[in-house]
């Protein structure tokens, strides 16, 4: 997969975080806007990252931007070597099963108290699927990943737990960016859209047992695909 670089700095070109319309930190922008961009593979694993030419894209002074950097560090998603530099830090496959696990864990227990809704309107997931395929055609990879997204963030919502989604949102980077590599394969994404239908057309009739057998499935996908996308791109991952 290539990234879209900047020339003067070597780096995918990045969004001013400019001034929000709403009270932020700047040091949050700062860090949302690299941490999707590392997400995106808008910067590569393995890249080497520059504060001036970072302070410069995103029109922010050194401290926020040292400040979301730190975030970045504690996150496992860069390092921070003295007389080395900054570098994004490559993919661990162990990072990426342990996301899996708790992505897993949680979306199983979401699907389970959604089901127990005695109102399930499914109207949304519908159109996200809708739009999944229109991506697909179109060769959409990035709207395809935001319809993907908001899916599984729809379950959570459903079961009246969007805080769990939102709170494991962090360590779920390390599985995305992995997800995110698998895209260009047209067969992949066939293969995630008919999970996602099987998993609400589950969620629509109530069929706790059905959806967790899918969930599980959809969700254990990575380690079918891992040896191969590892042989493809060996710069991308440790070890």
């Amino acid at each position: 997969m290539k990234s879209d670089r900047n020339l003067a700095g070597g780096l995918p070109a990045l969004s001013s975080v400019g001034r929000p319309r709403v009270r932020r930190r700047t040091s949050d922008r700062v860090y949302e806007e690299l941490a999707a961009a590392i997400r995106d593979l808008r910067i590569e694993p393995g890249a080497s990252l520059s504060e001036t030419d970072l302070a410069e894209q995103l029109q922010v002074s050194r401290t926020p931007l040292r400040e979301a950097i730190a975030r970045l560090v504690d996150g496992g998603l860069v390092s921070v070597l003295p007389q080395v530099g900054t570098r994004v830090e490559p993919i661990r496959l162990h990072d990426v099963e342990q996301a899996r696990f708790v992505r897993e864990s949680l979306e199983l227990a979401a699907f389970a108290a959604a089901c127990d809704k005695p109102e399930r309107d499914v109207t949304g997931l519908r159109a996200l699927l809708t739009e999944q395929e229109r991506c697909q055609q179109a060769h959409d990879l990035d709207g395809f990943f935001a319809a993907d997204e908001a899916l599984h963030r729809q379950i959570f919502e459903t079961s009246g737990h969007l805080g769990a989604w939102q709170v494991m949102q962090p360590m779920k980077m390390h599985l995305d960016r992995f997800r995110r590599l698998s895209l260009p394969d047209p067969q992949t994404v066939r293969i995630l859209i008919d999970d996602h239908t099987a998993i609400v057309d589950a969620l629509e009739s109530g069929d706790a047992a059905t959806g967790h057998e899918h969930i599980s499935r959809h969700a254990r996908r990575v380690l079918e695909i891992a040896p191969g996308l590892h042989g493809r791109y060996p710069g991308y991952f440790a070890g």
